[in-house]
Parts: C-alpha cells; sequence; structure tokens
C-alpha cells in the first residue's frame, strides 16, 4: 500500500509553541494552586516538562488529584478557566511565535509535489491551532476543514494519548490508517498515533541539542516512533524510508 496522507502535529512539530504556551499558563496555574491553599509554584519550564502533549483541563485534573485540592474543580471551572488560558497562550503566541526550522520548507515542497494529502491533527483548540498556523505562514499548506483539535473536533474532547482524534481525522478524511504517516514530538502524541494503527515519524528539533534531544529520541521511538528526525531536512528520507517498511509488511 502506499502512503498517501500525512497527519501533523502542530504544537512544537510545526511551529515552536510550547515554551511560550507554558509561559502564558504558568501565571494562571500559580493563581489557582494559591486558591487551593497549594503552595507549590510552578515556572513554565517546569510545566512543560510534567504535561507536555497534555490539555490544560487534564494538567488542572492531575494537579488537583497530586495536592488534593480543597475545592473540587467542576467541569464548568475546568471550561472557564480552559478559556482563560486559551486567552492568554494566542495572545503570546500571536506575538512571538515562529516556525520550527525548515518545517515550511517540507510543506511548501509537499504542496508543490502534490503526492501527499497534508492535515494537522492537534490536542490544542481549534482557536490556538489556526492562530499558530496563520502566525507562522503555514494556514495556505492546509485545507481549513481538515484541521482536527482532540479538545473540539470530537463529540467528547479528549487529549492525547487518546487514540480517538486520530481515528476521527481517518475517518474524516476517507483514508485506512495504514496509508497514512503522523508526525509528532511527544510521547503522548506518539502513543495516540499508534493507537490509531498508525506510523509515527518522531520529531526532536523542538528539544535543546545534546542529551536532552537524545533522551527525547528514545522516549519516541520506546513510544513507538517507526523513525526519529531532528530536523525537517531529514523528512523526505524518513518518509521513503517507512514507505519501504510498508511495502515490506
Amino acid at each position: 500500500m502506499q502512503i498517501t496522507t500525512i497527519l501533523f502535529d502542530c504544537d512544537n512539530t510545526l511551529v515552536l509553541s510550547e515554551t511560550l504556551a507554558f509561559e502564558a499558563c504558568a501565571d494562571l496555574t500559580n493563581e489557582i494552586l494559591a486558591r487551593q491553599n497549594v503552595s507549590q509554584h510552578f515556572t513554565g519550564p517546569q510545566l512543560q516538562a510534567e504535561f507536555v502533549g497534555q490539555s490544560f483541563q487534564d494538567m488542572m485534573k492531575s494537579l488537583a488529584a497530586k495536592y488534593d485540592f480543597k475545592t473540587p474543580l467542576s467541569a464548568a471551572a475546568l471550561q472557564h478557566y480552559a478559556s482563560m488560558e486559551d486567552d492568554l497562550v494566542i495572545a503570546k503566541l500571536a506575538q512571538k511565535l515562529t516556525p520550527c526550522d525548515g518545517a515550511n520548507d517540507v510543506l511548501a515542497e509537499l504542496v508543490r509535489a502534490r503526492r501527499f494529502h497534508l492535515a494537522v491533527v492537534s490536542g490544542s483548540a481549534l482557536r490556538r491551532v489556526r492562530v499558530s498556523l496563520e502566525k507562522t505562514g503555514q494556514s495556505g499548506f492546509f485545507d481549513s476543514d481538515e484541521v482536527f483539535s482532540a479538545s473540539c473536533s470530537l463529540e467528547m474532547p479528549v487529549s492525547k494519548p487518546d487514540p480517538a482524534i486520530y481515528r476521527h481525522a481517518v475517518r474524516a478524511l476517507g483514508r485506512v490508517p495504514r496509508e497514512c504517516v503522523a508526525v509528532e514530538d511527544s510521547r503522548s502524541g506518539v502513543l495516540a498515533a499508534r493507537g490509531a494503527g498508525i506510523l509515527v515519524v518522531g520529531y526532536t528539533g523542538c528539544y535543546g541539542e545534546g542529551e536532552e534531544r537524545e533522551e527525547m529520541g528514545r522516549v519516541l521511538v520506546e513510544a513507538g516512533c517507526a523513525v526519529v528526525m531532528e530536523h525537517w531536512r531529514e523528512f523526505a528520507g524518513c518518509l521513503e524510508g517507512i514507505q519501504r517498511m510498508v511495502e515490506e509488511a
């Protein structure tokens, strides 16, 4: 079977958003913790290290369980805080967001070649994803109806590593998992794609050079990546390698 479709995660795969996003949500997180009489104070990098790949609501649920919040967070409260966090993050991204090095060149070449169908499969809210794509000059590479969000595109919102958003995207595109390849930077994203039966290219270029990048490469492989790339210039070779795997399977 031929690979026909490439499904791109957005945050820290196409755009360098995670550090900015966690900077923006750290103050809100610490405010919520203070209201719950929790003395723990998080920086953006600390939140990123612990919760990358999770939605804000799932992050808050994890913190509530870990620190035994005195006042349970209702669904309405979680939604309210998530909307606040979206506003803060989007404002930050609209000011400072940049694409991952080489990503735009690869997307432009894929569009010119017309060999593959391209879509976005993100865990972030659609509003945030659309702002990210627009800010970095990537919105023109994707059909607006083929940008999928685990928190907005499903009847029941989920977070990666739940594979529901990948299954939804594959169905919506009229594809089968074996003809798709996903590109992901996090363990939760890899697990989500693999749970839907999709082969994955892991991307580590968003991480610090040296030990951090090497460690994340190991994490992604252990999660089920077929191949890992450090820079987008390696993508064509990675895709060729996965096509050979599919043909030999």
